[in-house]
């Protein structure tokens, strides 16, 4: 027997080998069975499951007949072997169980709110409520140590090639990352406020400028912003890097491994791309897939096919086609040549707020359905032959000015793979998005806006800038800057810097600031700038989505351990939460709530 008080052994590791031994266990009731006069009893811990068996004649019997799921027991007892037929092969521990001489309750548990065992589908409120019990389900209890596992392997892999983790300030500047920030009033400096950092980029990049040359950081970052499914309301983590003399590619080469490496330990080497990824520039990757992040488990790549339609039978695309700004693209359904495919497809366009997708079937001959008829058997041909189309397979148009039908473009494509069964699902498909413009038009003002990143180095450096004279020039200007996508969601992104006050001032001239809006807003960066930096870049990518994409879950409160709800609340601790009026006038804060509206006005 061990020393410790409560147990020689955890509920996962009695084998067949200890049968015999008297042994001592503490646990969780995980459930509890009463078979004929006997009664076995599930009793869980951190590590497993073990069977116990309590006979009728030991004078407890009454007490664990008595006792509720979920309390903390204390046990004693024989390992004995199950008998062949009772054997469970999906427990380590199936081979024994416990014939029990001594019981002890621990902790007694209330009637439960939320139950652990066989974990049926709950209100996400009652399981954030009482988070603590939800964490005892099993697979919550593993995603969160998949998680711990991930941010190991992670941090090994960062310091095996060569990256040293440093810590930034949690209490810092308000920065423009693009967010909403946290902001924390001072008690010493009345009528002043911190923030919390949306992500460490100003200080990773001081820290390259301070001449340490490759840094890592695990890194908390916070943002006021509503949460949705793959992004939590209010902070999250990401693996964050920093390189000096560094381009593009040589970022790539450091942090792509890491991350390939870190799928394939928990996904099996087979299942993930392999290195080096794929490097679609942006604008490829709005044509082929109508979007940024796209879902490369999927074939399919649109094309655009307006020439075929220009002065074509087909009276509304043919108009199209001769209009500026406005296209026609094809998105290919190979076997999707049945009537009641293309219509299905059809009424799901209508549901997304399109006036429907005209489409062509391939069967035998000359192409189906009333484009084909209109455009006739030349141009049906044509356009068969550009997308690489034969017979049994489908063709979905979507049309008008691009901007207008991307979005539901990329998603009916995914629509299409995935009714057509082309979706791999069982694999990790990474790849760089390479090439992203570094303005974009803002439409509300009338102006050139940063597209992204305002401290990404433009391709080309000053010499750009200074050649982009009129919108369209700047417009066309690319950013050293790139996505880390897999399986449709973005993992994260990173820039080569803008290390030069020279080129940033020009930057921010063409977005419309001036010298001293930079000098203001990022004095601190700036002012290093001016003592000789290192040219540097680096990327971020999301910890919690890695985790999610690795656990299969489509949530990323699933591998969070206790994270705010939809609302942005904490409903266990009741955060955020009034502050009472010492603590107001200690830091200078009068509250002022939000006029309601009167109603019926």
């Amino acid at each position: 027997m061990g020393m410790n008080r409560y147990r020689s052994h955890t509920c996962g590791e009695l084998r067949k080998e200890a049968v015999g031994q008297t042994v001592r266990l503490a646990g969780w009731v995980h459930r509890k069975r009463d078979h004929g006069g006997l009664l076995f009893i599930d009793l869980r811990d951190h590590y497993g499951l073990t069977q116990l068996v309590v006979e009728p004649e030991v004078d407890f019997f009454t007490q664990v007949e008595h006792v509720r799921q979920e309390s903390v027991i204390m046990i004693e007892g024989e390992v004995i072997a199950r008998d062949a037929d009772v054997i469970n092969p999906n427990l380590p521990t199936g081979e024994i169980e416990i014939r029990l001489n001594s019981f002890e309750v621990l902790s007694t548990a209330d009637e439960l709110p939320l139950p652990v065992f066989a974990e049926p589908d709950y209100p996400e409120d009652i399981r954030m409520r009482y988070r603590y019990l939800d964490l005892r389900r099993e697979t919550l209890h593993e995603n969160i140590m998949l998680r711990s596992k991930v941010v190991r392997a992670i941090r090994h892999k960062m310091e095996d090639v060569g990256f040293t983790e440093f810590q930034t300030p949690i209490l810092t500047a308000s920065s423009p990352e693009g967010a909403r920030d946290f902001l924390v009033p001072s008690r010493l400096h009345a009528g002043k406020f911190y923030a919390l950092p949306q992500a460490p980029q100003i200080f990773k990049q001081l820290i390259m400028v301070s001449g340490f040359d490759r840094y890592f950081q695990i890194a908390p970052c916070f943002r006021d912003e509503d949460a949705r499914a793959d992004r939590s309301a209010g902070e999250f983590y990401q693996l964050d890097l920093e390189m000096s003399f560094v381009e593009q590619q040589d970022v790539f080469d450091a942090s792509g491994p890491v991350i390939r490496e870190t799928f394939a330990d928990f996904a099996g080497n087979e299942n993930v791309s392999t290195y080096p990824f794929r490097e679609i520039p942006f604008a490829e990757s709005m044509l082929k897939y109508g979007t940024d992040k796209p879902d490369l488990r999927n074939p399919l790549e649109m094309q655009t096919v307006t020439d075929h339609f220009k002065g074509s039978g087909f009276k509304i695309f043919a108009g199209i086609a001769e209009k500026q700004g406005q296209e026609i693209r094809a998105i290919p359904a190979p076997g999707g040549a049945s009537r009641a495919f293309c219509d299905r497809m059809n009424s799901w366009a209508q549901k997304q707020g399109l006036p429907g997708m005209a489409y062509i079937m391939f069967n035998e001959g000359d192409g189906q359905g009333p484009v084909a008829k209109n455009i006739g058997p030349e141009r049906t041909h044509a356009l068969g032959a550009q997308m690489g189309l034969k017979a049994g397979d489908a063709v979905f148009f979507v049309a008008g000015k691009p901007e207008d039908f991307l979005d539901v473009a990329g998603r009916a494509r995914n629509v299409v793979a995935e009714e057509l069964g082309l979706v791999n699902k069982d694999r990790f498909e990474l790849c760089w998005i390479v090439d992203f413009p570094m303005y974009e038009w803002d439409q509300e003002n009338k102006k050139v806006e940063f597209g992204h990143n305002p401290f990404s180095m433009p391709r080309g450096g000053l010499e750009a800038l200074e050649a982009a004279v009129t919108d369209e020039q700047q417009l066309a200007i690319l950013a050293n800057q790139y996505d880390l996508v897999c399986n449709g969601y973005e993992l994260g992104s990173g820039a080569i810097r803008n290390h030069r006050p020279d080129i940033m001032y020009k930057a921010f001239e063409i977005a419309g600031y001036g010298k001293e809006v930079v000098e203001d807003k990022f004095g601190g960066m700036l002012n290093a700038f001016k003592y000789g930096a290192p040219p540097h870049g680096g990327a971020a990518f999301g910890v919690d989505r890695i985790v999610m994409l690795l656990a299969g879950e489509e949530n990323i409160r699933e591998v969070t351990m206790f994270p705010l709800n939809q609302q942005a609340e904490d409903l266990m601790l009741n955060a955020p939460s009034p502050a009472d009026d010492k603590q107001l006038k200690e830091i200078h804060i009068k509250v002022q709530m939000p006029i309601k509206e009167k109603s019926g006005e």
